[in-house]
């Protein structure tokens, strides 16, 4: 970030390692009675599309940081809670970007992470983290540090997300199928190929994960995305609209509100996913080899979903052994 907006920068990267919740908040205080968060509200307006997601990533991490991630920064409630300054930052941000919600592992995740090597071009974050080494904007580490647990976290479902773009782009292709379209067993073998390999990649990340450090202020950021039902891959909820599974899971029940920190547009397509996609489903109460590939698909998918969530696990856990392939 540049200009006046470089301060937001350096408040998101200390409070991301501030010790505890008070001390972020001191320091959110602090650049409130400097008229500091005054003078970034007045500049939003200004800000491009792409820069007000970059200033929306360190409200998030801030917020987080200062117990303060599931308010709703417009609410009359929130005033008695977080600092009245910050809130109003925060939604004039959310506004700007048409997403109030954006506190949520996905977002801080997928805006958070930068390839390490400049491309020339402008390049989909999807695509930059299947082909390049990417290192974080705002670290939950001290500089000169090893990445912490929650650093890697982000990083394991950045990667997700990033790898996880056929299951995206089979769900449409599954989308208004017939169960008895030839096409359709086909698409839902390579649904379970996909969800196979990014459960190997899970697994794969999760020795560096449980291996790095971290703190008991990163492990209550984990704790209350959690309780918010803001730890949910984006991946993971395409894979359930194609396939139906729901339950409660992470913390929370209905479907509508794990996906309010996902973009509106976001939030629609997967809607949309849940209608076409239900002639799909009735293969769920049929015999035959097409309803066992499908059920092949939900078991595969089950497993893919347990394994991100014992890898939450190991990063919330003080001390935690990696995870096995029986995880």
């Amino acid at each position: 970030m540049i200009g006046t907006w470089t301060r937001l920068d350096a408040m998101a990267r200390a409070a991301a390692v501030a010790p505890d919740r008070t001390a972020a908040i001191a320091l959110v205080e602090r650049a409130h009675r400097a008229e500091e968060l005054s003078a970034l509200r007045q500049r939003v307006s200004r800000l491009s599309l792409r820069n007000a997601e970059a200033a929306a990533l360190r409200i998030a991490v801030i917020a987080v940081s200062c117990g303060w991630g599931g308010l709703d920064p417009q609410a009359p409630a929130a005033r008695e809670v977080a600092d009245e300054a910050f809130l109003d930052l925060w939604a004039a941000i959310a506004h700007r970007i048409d997403h109030d919600q954006f506190v949520a592992l996905p977002t801080l995740a997928l805006h958070n992470w930068v390839p390490e090597r400049k491309p020339r071009r402008h390049i989909p974050i999807d695509q930059l983290a299947r082909t390049e080494a990417l290192v974080p904007i705002v670290r939950w580490a001290p500089e000169g540090q090893p990445l912490s647990r929650l650093d890697r976290l982000m990083l394991a479902a950045t990667r997700l997300e990033a790898h996880g773009i056929w299951l995206f782009r089979l769900a449409e292709t599954l989308a208004g199928r017939s169960p008895d379209d030839s096409s359709t067993p086909t698409a839902l073998r390579r649904l379970v190929r996909v969800q196979h390999a990014l459960r190997a990649q899970l697994l794969a990340e999760a020795a560096e994960l449980a291996a790095a450090p971290a703190t008991p202020q990163q492990r209550a950021v984990l704790g209350a995305l959690a309780e918010q039902g803001a730890l949910e891959p984006p991946v993971l909820q395409a894979a359930e609209a194609v396939l139906g599974i729901g339950g409660r899971r992470m913390g929370e029940g209905r479907r509508q509100l794990l996906r309010r920190h996902l973009p509106a547009q976001h939030r629609a397509w997967l809607s949309a996913m849940d209608r076409h996609c239900a002639p799909v489903r009735t293969l769920a109460h049929r015999g035959g080899p097409d309803a066992a590939v499908y059920r092949e698909a939900q078991e595969s998918l089950i497993a893919l979903r347990r394994t991100y969530t014992a890898l939450v696990q190991v990063a919330a856990r003080p001390t935690a052994p990696p995870l096995t392939a029986a995880a």
